[in-house]
């Protein structure tokens, strides 16, 4: 009896442990569902790309065959097989339509109103009676556009007939013929080639003479296709929810997050080495790597592969369709003759500005790749002024020796009398009517050039690279699109003025996996153009994936702004940690810039030793610092209420998730202004270790759930000032704190603090300058 006993206990127990059954989805289609061969084929079904958005406890069976119709499919058993494997509670994805209606093959034409209906009917019963779950799906649309440049449609009656069986039969629907039109309509005939083969040769062993397939989808095309399925699932909120996959998101799902087309480049490759160039570090390489660079793009583009070696060399020019590899040992060093790099028309933190020429550039063009484990070097020590507090006394002895002059006090050196001059006066290049490049000659040297621009360029990829000392901004990415960064190390100087690791400049469709920065200015910075100029481009930086980056020293890990005059949104961070930034996640902006910041996404972020604030908006943002120096000290901005005009910039709908930060001056710092608050931000299971918690002024809507402060300065963990709509959830503060929440101004209200333990603290609030206590409500 014991022992019964004890196996009926030890069942309860494992039953707890026992895995979740998994749900099979079988897959029953033609070939653009099917799965494909991976080696050297461009080519996969939307199927083969389904299971990355769904839950681990799904189990896709992807039985969909290039070329079957439903008649094919039939008579060769392969329904008969699926209805073999179906269990109770699995799923049926039906989708047929492009061979049935070849009409010149008997073995596979399926009449739509006829055959066709009858075997979508079919499907349906004996699934059923299986009791698995059918879903039915319209053919998704080939690539074809008409006169006009809309979508035309190849499938006649056949999406008809399925959404008529779905509605008679009552079965779940994904309309994909609807939903891929649209999407064809809003890439249109030229973009929209990415979804499908477009493909020239020799760039697939699979397809060496290439293709143009207008059915057939690339690996891009089958993601947002899938995606498609999985948004309609949602839209209709049926019971497949449940397997959809979340992403690191909360409230978002996997599926949608922005989807970016990686460009592919032919196989054929020159070597720097067949036009001339030399690897010795004192023969200058700049027209070798050009020419081979050309010659590349003459031939219909490929590799241009950069040897191991040291290879000296000045301004380089990409072009479309050329990829630039860089093998293991591959150092290629831009010369620290500064008159190598010309003035050209470019810009300046959002303005049009002359600028000296990039060490490398890309402008207005599609299909571009630096790639491999080599390094840019940017000699960026003789361009960058430095002060001489910033350098120990060996590094401030050895900038001397680069030249240049010294500032009227002997604190901060140039390169040039003219930089200092230019420095003086605030000259920026800028190009206002009737001013020319030769007039900006004299301090040229003050105009520095970014590492790496690239501009009005689409199909971007950064592999593997590394890019260091760079003589200012590092990475500049603007006005472009379908942008891949991945693997990517930057490093510059503590001290390197400028040298943001990766701006963004009014782009879309970008991902950030896997990068290292080490820098002196912001690590990943997205910008959208300044002012009345930003304003006037209207383009937001749009869509960005930035995941799995470490960011050490820099100004901040994660920023957006401050020029940010065209907006931002859409924005998703995730897995990333912050080493030493002075800070984590910084927003910054002022009156004058305008624009639009919202809907942007950070979570599962590691913070440690920030020297300034863990999470900061602000507002009024001064060009300075971030982290005062010794002894400086910084007036607080004037308050004054202002007129709301397009001027007037906005912070709204962030969403910050799954924070931990030990050691920072500050974990949270919101700074608004009065005539336009930042609002609605989310910040949810955080554990912030500090010195001061959390500072909060001028906001509105700003939510925090689970968050456990750690503060070694207690008088006040919270304050707050002028905010309305604050909401505290399971907040835990440190315990024998001086004073929990200091309520301050008349125009804070409506202050929530629920399910939290407060009992521990000396004082719970206080209210100074006009607070009301009734504008803090403590709820048990």
């Amino acid at each position: 009896m014991k022992n019964c006993l004890y196996l009926a206990a030890l069942l309860i127990v494992m039953s707890f442990y026992a895995p979740e059954k998994k749900v099979s989805f079988f897959m029953v289609g033609d070939s653009t569902m099917a799965d494909k061969p991976l080696a050297g084929n461009p080519e996969r079904g939307w199927g083969q790309l389904f299971p990355e958005y769904l839950t681990a406890n799904v189990n896709v069976r992807n039985c969909a065959v290039n070329g079957r119709s439903t008649k094919s499919f039939i008579k060769e058993g392969r329904w008969d097989s699926v209805m073999k494997n179906v269990s109770k509670g699995d799923w049926v994805f039906i989708q047929f339509g492009h061979n049935d209606a070849k009409k010149e093959d008997s073995n596979r034409y399926a009449a739509p109103q006829t055959t066709y209906r009858q075997n979508l009917v079919k499907f349906v019963t004996e699934a059923r009676a299986k009791g698995a779950n059918p879903v039915l799906i319209t053919p998704v649309m080939r690539r074809k556009f008409d006169a006009t440049g809309k979508p035309e449609d190849t499938h006649g009656e056949y999406p008809g007939v399925v959404r008529a069986v779905a509605a008679a039969m009552n079965v779940p629907l994904i309309d994909l013929h609807q939903s891929s039109t649209k999407l064809l309509a809003e890439l249109g005939p030229e973009t929209s080639k990415n979804l499908f083969l477009w493909i020239e040769p020799r760039h697939y062993t699979a397809a060496p003479e290439g293709k143009k397939d207008d059915t057939h989808f690339s690996a891009y095309g089958a993601a947002r296709i899938a995606a498609l399925v999985c948004k309609e699932i949602l839209e209709k909120k049926m019971p497949l929810t449940a397997y959809l996959k979340p992403s690191a998101h909360p409230g978002r799902y996997e599926f949608e997050l922005p989807q970016v087309y990686t460009p592919h480049f032919r196989k054929d490759t020159l070597h720097i080495t067949a036009f001339g160039a030399v690897n010795d570090g004192v023969t200058l390489n700049t027209v070798a790597i050009n020419k081979a660079i050309a010659a590349s793009n003459a031939a219909g583009g490929g590799v241009v592969n950069i040897p191991q070696g040291l290879w000296l060399t000045g301004p380089i020019v990409m072009k479309s369709n050329v990829e630039l590899h860089t093998e293991k040992g591959a150092v290629v060093l831009f010369t620290d003759d500064r008159s190598a790099y010309p003035l050209v028309k470019s810009s300046f933190e959002g303005v049009n500005a002359a600028r000296c020429q990039s060490p490398i550039t890309a402008e207005n063009l599609e299909n571009i790749a630096i790639t491999g484990p080599g390094i840019f070097h940017g000699s960026g020590h003789v361009w960058r002024p430095v002060k001489k507090t910033k350098l120990t006394e060996t590094e401030w002895k050895r900038q001397l020796t680069f030249g240049g002059v010294l500032s009227e006090d002997k604190s901060t050196w140039y390169p040039s009398a003219g930089a200092l001059k230019a420095s003086l006066t605030g000259n920026i290049g800028k190009l206002t009517p009737g001013k020319e490049l030769k007039d900006f000659e004299e301090i040229r040297d003050f105009l520095r050039p970014n590492m790496l621009r690239i501009t009005d360029c689409k199909n971007v990829l950064l592999d593997g690279v590394t890019f260091e000392n760079s003589p200012a901004w590092t990475m500049h990415v603007m006005v472009s699109r379908e942008i891949t960064i991945r693997n990517v190390t930057v490093k510059n100087p503590s001290y390197g003025q400028n040298t943001d690791a990766l701006d963004l400049e009014s782009c879309a469709n970008i991902l950030v996996d896997g990068c290292s920065f080490d820098t002196g200015d912001d690590g990943i910075c997205i910008k959208s153009g300044r002012d009345e100029e930003g304003r006037k481009r209207g383009l937001p930086t749009e869509n960005l994936v930035a995941r799995n980056t470490t960011v050490y020293h820099a100004h901040g890990g994660f920023v957006i702004g401050s020029e940010m005059s065209g907006g931002a949104r859409n924005l998703y961070v995730s897995n990333c940690s912050f080493i030493g930034t002075d800070i984590g996640l910084r927003f910054k902006t002022v009156r004058g810039r305008g624009g639009v910041v919202e809907n942007i996404y950070a979570s599962d972020i590691i913070m440690r030793d920030i020297p300034g604030e863990a999470i900061s908006f602000d507002m009024y943002y001064a060009a300075k610092d971030p982290v005062p120096q010794a002894g400086e000290k910084r007036e607080l901005p004037k308050i004054e209420v202002l007129p709301v005009t397009e001027a007037t910039p906005v912070f709204r709908n962030f969403f910050i998730n799954n924070v931990v930060c030990n050691g920072a001056e500050k974990g949270v710092f919101i700074r608004g202004i009065p005539e336009m608050n930042v609002s609605y931000v989310q910040m949810s299971n955080m554990v912030l270790k500090t010195r001061k918690a959390i500072e909060c002024t001028e906001a509105t809507g700003i939510t925090f759930n689970n968050v456990k402060l750690v503060p070694t300065e207690t008088d006040p963990v919270v304050y707050l000032q002028n905010s309305k709509e604050i909401t505290f959830n399971k907040l835990s503060a440190a315990p024998g704190a001086a004073l929990l929440f200091s309520v301050n101004g008349d125009r804070s209200a409506k202050i929530k603090v629920k399910g939290s333990d407060l009992s521990g603290a000396k004082q719970v609030s206080a209210f100074n300058f006009g607070a009301l206590n009734q504008s803090l409500e403590i709820i048990k």
